[in-house]
């Protein structure tokens, strides 16, 4: 998969199509026209999330309901339709920003890893696209989570209002003033190295699965080699693309679950044990343990599994179609 039109072989000429580099898009329109797209997939999945985050802070998995469907239920019974859109408006609206400063530095690093790998040609191809793929992840989560960790401790305790343990807060801004208030700026940054520390791995191992996957797809369709003028049609083109985006976020979501399960805890939760006092990652981890045993920290396994998948599948779709729509018209 090509990231330059220059000196490029065989088979990243049969590829050109499915991977545009950053060179290639008309910028403004990347974003406007991502805002757009990734604002409605982020609505369709929502319910999905918040259901993942109540399971998760609940005080025991017997005291919420055991599974994803029951907790779903009583939101929609108790609270309509808008209870599963806790948290959306604002989710929705302040990750604006954070998108342009994820997408930009994900396409740049990208763009770059891809340059220098070219000249590594003792490793083959597919682990080159991995490799470029998870750095740039990487880089691009490290990037966003000065911006988005504030966001999620936010739009995490609007999902979880009136939960025990929580603080009922009147909107977006009332939350931010009242963990300020108590804990200062770094409350808004509660988990934020475990975080960094777990997401810009998962990130990696995210975009290095879907480069890998995508590219082992293409080949064994037959898109390489000499097959110079070969280009796929758009329908095989998101069916590749859906399916490897499902694979990497089927297998990130087994991996890092057990730690979004401590993190988002540690965001929301001010007093679930009684005490009092800031909650420590040791401390969490201990309460869920004691509660549930080790099935405790993969609380909410069911509903991510199904939110990153279905995640990976409509993200990666929605990003390269968005990438097709702002391509530079030629001159």
């Amino acid at each position: 998969m090509a990231m330059e039109a220059e000196a490029v072989s065989p088979q990243e000429l049969a590829l050109a199509d499915t991977d545009i580099n950053w060179d290639r898009l008309d910028k403004w329109r990347f974003h406007m026209i991502g805002a757009v797209l990734f604002t409605v997939q982020q609505g369709l999945l929502h319910p999905t999330a918040l259901v993942k985050t109540r399971m998760q802070v609940a005080q025991s998995v017997s005291s919420s309901g055991s599974s994803g469907f029951k907790v779903f239920s009583h939101v929609l019974k108790r609270d309509g339709v808008v209870g599963l859109y806790r948290g959306f408006g604002t989710s929705a609206i302040g990750s604006l920003p954070g998108r342009v400063l994820h997408l930009t530095s994900l396409e740049v690093s990208k763009h770059m890893m891809m340059k220098y790998t070219q000249g590594l040609d003792m490793l083959p191809e597919v682990t080159r696209v991995g490799i470029a793929n998870g750095v740039a992840g990487m880089f691009s989560n490290l990037v966003s989570c000065v911006y988005f960790v504030p966001l999620d401790v936010i739009c995490q305790r609007l999902m979880v209002q009136g939960l025990p343990g929580t603080i009922n807060c009147n909107g977006a801004l009332d939350i931010t003033r009242k963990v300020v208030k108590a804990e200062g700026i770094r409350g808004l940054y509660r988990g934020f190295g475990l975080t960094v520390v777990t997401q810009s791995p998962a990130s990696a191992l995210w975009w290095g699965v879907y480069g890998a996957a995508q590219h082992i797809m293409w080949r064994s369709l037959g898109y390489g080699d000499d097959e110079r003028e070969k280009r796929p049609s758009h329908m095989k083109m998101v069916t590749v693309q859906a399916s490897a985006g499902m694979v990497a976020g089927a297998c990130s979501s087994v991996i890092t679950t057990p730690i979004d399960t401590i993190k988002t805890r540690l965001q929301v939760m001010d007093d679930y044990d009684g005490v009092g006092g800031r909650p420590s990652i040791v401390k969490t981890t201990k309460i869920l343990l004691k509660e549930d045993g080790w099935w405790g920290l993969y609380r909410g396994f069911g509903p991510r599994f199904l939110n990153m998948s279905l995640y990976g599948t409509t993200m990666i779709v929605t990003y390269e179609l968005i990438k097709r729509l702002s391509v530079k018209k030629k001159e």
